[in-house]
């Protein structure tokens, strides 16, 4: 029961697929509301229906992260929909190059900023009247094994993951008195769109050396992150607040 969120209001960015689909699906079968953001609307009427298939109500709100306007604009009307907010994973990000430091374009530092951190900044503040009006809401921000160990020739990714754990743990501090807690989820190299580039470079593998470090020996699948999330969402962490969850195969703790 404590994985129960029936009458909870959640918003997942980055929902049309991967991990925000997964994530938002289970939501809706753990009994809850769920608004999907992203930038296809066609995708996300996928998962729309999938919510709604569990009896609950989905609402569709489509927007580029980047944009704060557009954010905040969106947002507002998906509270209004849900009628209040409990929930929030802010999950859209992502990565699509590897380059040493040496030779990246700095424009694409700041894309990968712009992506990855602003975007969280955006979403959060334009539902932060909201989840404090809930009482007991729960943030979720998805950061990246890339925000917790070195990371070559993806440093502008691990810098932004590792800003976002930052981020989490200042925020759960002021907070805290709310009721409101704010986690984040750490999820390893998990098989979705946004890592085929990594699993087929220029016709390599570039992510056969990637598995071979993780001691499970494999890539992780979306659900077996939507299963955490539900627990940082769901009252069985409710003593939870400012903390890293690592979900990774057992990568980081390889010497």
């Amino acid at each position: 029961m404590s994985f129960d969120l029936t009458g909870r209001k959640a918003l997942v960015t980055g929902a049309s697929r991967g991990i925000g689909r997964a994530v938002a699906e289970k939501y809706a079968a753990a009994g809850a509301d769920v608004a999907v953001l992203a930038r296809d609307e066609s995708l996300l009427r996928e998962v729309a229906q999938v919510v709604e298939s569990y009896g609950r109500k989905a609402v569709v709100v489509t927007a580029d992260v980047t944009d704060a306007d557009a954010v905040h604009k969106q947002v507002a009307s998906a509270i209004e929909q849900l009628g209040g907010l409990d929930i929030l994973v802010n999950n859209a990000g992502g990565n699509s190059f590897s380059v040493p430091v040496a030779t990246m374009r700095f424009s694409g530092w700041e894309k990968t900023f712009r992506l990855n951190l602003d975007s969280v900044v955006h979403v959060t503040q334009a539902a932060s009247e909201a989840l404090i009006a809930s009482g007991s809401a729960s943030v979720i921000n998805m950061s990246s094994v890339a925000g917790v160990s070195a990371m070559p020739t993806m440093a502008h990714y691990g810098a932004a993951k590792a800003g976002l754990i930052s981020l989490t743990k200042s925020l759960a501090i002021e907070w805290a008195a709310t009721g409101a807690r704010v986690n984040a989820l750490v999820p390893g190299w998990i098989e979705t769109d946004l890592t085929e580039f990594l699993r087929a470079d220029s016709g390599v593998d570039a992510g056969a050396a990637l598995i071979a470090r993780v001691p499970m020996h494999r890539w992780g699948t979306a659900n077996e992150i939507a299963e955490p999330a539900l627990f940082l969402a769901s009252s069985a962490s409710s003593f939870m607040t400012g903390q890293v969850l690592v979900v990774d195969g057992g990568l980081t703790v390889m010497p």
